[in-house]
């Protein structure tokens, strides 16, 4: 079997590059490329996989229902991103040589970026007020944190109660009510199960180390002690807290249909995808400002203006709505993203390509050169 690409070679492809090592992990056993003989074919005109396609070695010709050919080469600045994206497949895509390809759940993919770049948003919004950026990042790739709609994750973040403990106290206790869980702050902690002469230690955990989660999650009585080694400090995140911030806040969304109406009344299109992303193809006069630095750049965007955000799946564009509402501005998602469009008009929409349009102060809009 072949081994998972290497984080230099998954460093040229976008927006998989976009993620963090530890995504890179997560997704590691879809990370493994494929090999197709020449002839074979990648997908039909019409698929609806929903799987991000990258070719890695070898020749691909596309083919559409007119029959005009396009032929990508393994290298180049096209193969760079993912192959023929829109679904339905516009596209035949049949291998001219032996090749190589990454094929990546789409759902999975967008999942994984939508969280990576809301944190790094956040991250920067933080860093200003002088927060610990090391211990966040730590706590950000938590599994737990995971299922947090990342709208929601600094209100989570405000919900941490920190609790300070002197080496020796007992944190959890095997057999007891999982009513909340904890996060290890500094110090250190041990996991034991049994008690006096026949308890044994489990794991040691360290500094960012979430615990007490599977009894919170599955409502089961906690099934072993953890004790602190030494001082120090956990963050506690009560189970109440924690299931009323699993809910996904509500975003006002718009048609691409109801978009084209506000536009005729002076609204504007928001790019919040990738500059890599953006630069392949973007809707006309469409705004570029990146998820990642939306809450820096957000006082650049006019106020009196509407603006309608958009990615591939919805779910960048929904976390973006979420925070430009609360600062104040008028602005709707597309609603599914741009992957629900039917593949001719996803092509219509995004009709412009290259650096585009950038925000100014004043609310001015320029063209980038």
């Amino acid at each position: 079997m072949s081994e998972p690409l290497t984080p230099e070679q998954l460093r040229s492809l976008t927006p998989l590059n976009a993620l963090s090592a530890q995504q890179w992990r997560e997704l590691r056993s879809q990370l493994v490329p494929q090999p197709l003989l020449a002839g074979q074919l990648l997908f039909r005109q019409g698929d609806q996989a929903r799987l991000t396609c990258y070719l890695l070695a070898g020749e691909l010709q596309l083919q559409d229902a007119a029959g005009r050919t396009q032929t990508l080469q393994a290298g180049s600045e096209i193969s760079c991103h993912p192959v023929s994206p829109g679904l339905p497949r516009l596209h035949d895509a049949r291998a001219l040589t032996d090749i190589s390809v990454l094929m990546i759940d789409s759902a999975t993919l967008d999942r994984l970026l939508t969280w990576r770049l809301a944190h790094q948003d956040l991250l920067l919004a933080l860093q200003h007020s002088g927060a610990d950026i090391e211990w966040l990042e730590r706590l950000l790739e938590n599994p737990l944190i995971a299922k947090v709609p990342p709208a929601n994750v600094q209100n989570m973040l405000a919900r941490l109660q920190r609790v300070e403990l002197a080496a020796g106290s007992q944190v959890l206790e095997e057999g007891a009510t999982g009513d909340c869980c904890y996060f290890l702050e500094s110090g250190r902690a041990e996991v034991i199960r049994g008690a006096g002469s026949d308890h044994q230690v489990l794991a040691e955990l360290e500094v960012g180390a979430c615990f007490g989660e599977e009894a919170l999650l599955a409502d089961r009585p906690r099934n072993a002690t953890v004790t602190m080694v030494e001082a120090g400090s956990v963050l506690r995140l009560d189970r109440q807290d924690f299931f009323a911030l699993l809910k996904a806040p509500v975003v006002a969304e718009v048609s691409l249909g109801e978009g084209a109406r506000l536009l005729t009344q002076g609204a504007q299109w928001l790019d919040v995808r990738l500059q890599e992303e953006y630069e392949k193809a973007h809707a006309p006069q469409a705004l570029h400002m990146p998820l990642q630095l939306l809450r820096l750049k957000a006082r650049l965007l006019d106020r009196s203006r509407t603006y309608l955000c958009y990615c591939d799946s919805g779910k960048r564009s929904s976390s973006a709505v979420f925070l430009l509402s609360q600062l104040g501005y008028s602005v709707y998602a597309l609603r599914g993203g741009l992957d629900v469009l039917p593949a001719v008009q996803r092509d219509a929409l995004l009709c412009e390509s290259g650096a585009g349009y950038l925000a100014r102060s004043g609310g001015r809009t320029e063209r980038s050169r």
